[in-house]
């Protein structure tokens, strides 16, 4: 094909009917534009749900604005001249020309036969993507390309022929003329199924015979497409606003543009003050580490490990804080700032657990080591108190070495009381609990608290009304009171008031303290206020830990305050301590409410138990007596002899097991320690009772029955007589376990 030009030709100017005129140009500029944008829409999952429904609407924009272009430039005349064309080629016929002349293929412009300058190519009309018609004044059909004709099931040539009007195949039709075909409207297709479509209409000048052109735009697919757009939208916006940690959306001036509920749960902040500087929401003290870490996600450096933080405000809540950069930078050097995604994961709870995990480590690695200083202390004392009492049968009361000995055996009991402090702190001192009325023993404490604290602080208890019962070991609780007084007191060096009221108090849910949490229940409470200098913060968090006093040197042994937490632990209540520096400070106990009904039960056991006590501590017995400590075993060993048992002593199991294989006569009772070199005492019962089921068996311990209870195997009886115990305590339990 010669391509070449006639250089006569050159300079001509162009006529209109040889190129496209500048409408068609713009149209299929924006037609292009249009269908990138679609395809830009599809990949939406790659740019975001916000891109994605920006790319779609400045499609349809696009499209709608390039039909108004094309259709403006079809006239009447070539419209109608199409429907005839469309007629005729649906019924097998050659396709006449649009207008007065057809576009050959290949070819740039119209024929040589000419034609008006308006002419369109009939495949390009047909080929819209979007329906094109002329309608007269009076609403009917003047012109419809095949692609409204699709939609609406009919042929092109019925509509023109038929002079059937738009409004009848609309779901709402119009008022009678065209005027009003505009907007958003609803048409019905061949089998009645209706579509969305929307009308972009074109005034025809009254010169053209009048009436409107509309370019139809189908809906259904941008529907489709809005509502997939929604419904990500939606589930995006779930996501960010339901999910379990903060999510905030910081922007390149470090103000917090978006922030989800948990993150303002965090802060309190409201949806309204959103636009909020992100680094004043963190603590002051950590506000420059959060700017670090801050400045290094905008330049893409993102820290595996997270940056724990304290966020301001009064809560002082703890936060893990990671930061990502959003996106963005790369047409600037790969280095700008950009958008922030910070994430914010409350800790809080998981602190206050690290905390109480490491507390009662530490409570229980000193308290470990006070309970076996406490039982050598125990073994110790049991010889002091035992032998005490053989001396004191040989005098007279009014002899002067009766006096002297009455002294070793007094200090030797102080000495017990002290042993008996390091056990309850470390939780392993033997409790004999019994019900009690809690305004019974605070009546009975009065008296001594008044000379504990003296004439210069005030003393005020305030009963509670009809305070309910607690089954504790009393001893244990007025120890509890008085220690907590002496800390008022001596916190109240210039005088002072202090208050201990009683009540009833009940839990509904779960009550989080400073160290562990109370559950649900009844509970009497304890309440010992004073008006002191009070505890400062740092030492709030370290009041319970064992040694630890703000007293000077050799004014405080730091046992008070954790013996107080040892006894409340072991007998199932809870303490907590409010303060505030120069104010005073309030300790509150909670101890379970016993019921009325078990309570009178048990009183009524105790006090026939009580009735039934031995008078004559003698027998004639057997006693196999196990003890590795020897001042004790000698001591018990006499003790007994002296009121007519037989006894057998072995200074360990496996002694022991000797004694039984060559002793031919009845053992009627085992009293064996608990704790021994080598073989135990519960092991070496176990061995004992398959050769003696019927023997009886009374554990002596300096440990609490508590501590060894466990290894006891099966469901056998047993009794037992803590250390230190006197000559009578003794005699007393073994005459009771002989008679049972």
């Amino acid at each position: 094909m010669d391509l070449s030009v006639d250089p006569s030709q050159r300079n001509k100017r162009e006529t209109p009917s040889a190129r496209p005129t500048a409408r068609l140009i713009v149209a299929g500029m924006l037609a292009t534009v249009a269908f990138g944008l679609f395809a830009i829409t599809l990949t939406w999952n790659e740019i975001g749900p916000w891109g994605g429904a920006l790319s779609a609407a400045l499609a349809v924009a696009a499209l709608s604005l390039a039909g108004v272009l094309l259709w403006g430039e079809i006239d009447p005349a070539t419209k109608a001249q199409g429907n005839a064309d469309q007629s005729a080629s649906h019924q097998g016929l050659a396709q006449p020309r649009i207008g007065a002349g057809t576009r050959e293929p290949g070819a740039g412009g119209m024929t040589a036969d000419g034609g008006s300058p308006g002419a369109i190519p009939r495949d390009f009309v047909d080929g819209s993507p979007m329906g094109l018609v002329q309608l007269d004044p009076s609403g009917r059909f003047v012109f419809v390309n095949q692609v409204l004709a699709d939609w609406l099931g009919r042929d092109p040539r019925e509509l023109v022929d038929n002079r059937q009007k738009l409004a009848s195949f609309m779901a709402q039709p119009y008022a009678e003329g065209a005027v009003e075909l505009s907007g958003d409207v609803e048409l019905f297709g061949l089998n009645g199924d209706a579509f969305p479509a929307h009308l972009s209409r074109r005034d025809v000048p009254d010169a053209e015979g009048g009436g409107v052109r509309l370019a139809v735009r189908e809906l259904a697919g941008e529907r489709e497409l809005e509502e997939t757009l929604r419904r990500a939208e939606e589930g995006f916006r779930r996501f960010f606003d339901y999910a379990p940690v903060g999510i905030v959306m910081v922007d390149r001036s470090g103000v917090a543009v978006e922030t989800n509920s948990a993150f303002q749960a965090m802060t309190g902040l409201e949806d309204e003050e959103t636009a909020a500087d992100f680094i004043k929401l963190v603590s002051e003290g950590d506000r420059n580490s959060v700017e670090i870490r801050l400045e290094a996600a905008r330049r893409g450096d993102h820290a595996d490990a997270p940056l724990e933080v304290r966020l301001a405000g009064t809560e002082q809540r703890i936060v893990q804080l990671y930061a990502r950069r959003a996106g963005g930078g790369a047409g600037e050097g790969g280095n700008a700032p950009s958008d922030l995604i910070v994430y914010i994961v409350d800790t809080t709870e998981l602190k206050s657990l690290e905390t109480q995990v490491a507390q009662s480590q530490k409570m229980q690695a000193v308290g470990q080591l006070a309970g076996g200083i406490a039982h050598d202390f125990n073994n110790l004392l049991t010889a002091m108190i035992g032998y005490s009492d053989l001396l004191l049968q040989r005098y007279s009361p009014g002899d002067q070495s009766f006096a002297d000995i009455m002294q070793i055996k007094q200090n030797a009991n102080r000495a017990a009381n002290l042993v008996r402090q390091l056990l309850a702190f470390s939780r392993r001192q033997t409790l004999q609990p019994k019900v009690l009325n809690l305004t019974d023993v605070l009546a009975e404490l009065s008296n001594l608290l008044r000379r504990l604290i003296g004439e210069n602080i005030e003393l005020d208890i305030v009963h509670g009304r009809d305070v309910g019962l607690i089954r504790v070991d009393q001893g244990q609780l007025e120890q509890v009171v008085i220690n907590l007084a002496v800390n008022a007191r001596d916190a109240m060096r210039d005088g002072g008031a202090l208050t201990i009221r009683s009540g009833n108090i009940a839990f509904s849910t779960p009550t989080p303290t400073a160290h562990e949490t109370i559950p649900p229940g009844d509970y009497v409470m304890i309440e010992v206020a004073d008006t002191g200098t009070g505890i400062s913060a740092d030492d709030m968090v370290k009041i319970f830990e064992p040694f630890f006093t703000t007293k000077e040197v050799g004014a405080g042994t730091g046992l008070g305050l954790s013996t107080v937490y040892g006894i409340i632990k072991q007998t199932g209540g809870f303490v907590m301590a409010e303060s505030t520096p120069g104010e005073g400070a309030v300790f509150r106990i909670y101890l379970p409410e016993y019921s009325a009904e078990a309570a009178a039960a048990e009183i009524a056991a105790e006090e026939e138990a009580s009735s039934a006590l031995p008078i004559d501590l003698t027998g004639k017995e057997t006693i196999l007596l196990v003890e590795d400590e020897d001042p004790v075993r000698l001591f018990a060993a006499r003790a007994l002899e002296n009121k007519g048992y037989t006894v057998l002593p072995a200074d360990c199991a496996e002694e022991a097991m000797e004694l039984v294989e060559e002793f031919d006569g009845k053992i009627d009772l085992a009293i064996t320690d608990v704790v021994m070199p080598q073989m135990d005492g519960p092991t070496f019962i176990s061995w004992m009772v398959e050769r003696a089921p019927d023997i009886k068996v009374i554990y002596i311990s300096g440990y609490a029955e508590d501590a060894f209870r466990n290894t006891i195997a099966g469901n056998r009886p047993y009794d037992f007589l803590p250390k230190p115990f006197s000559l009578k305590e003794l005699a007393v339990k073994v005459k009771t376990v002989m008679d049972a």
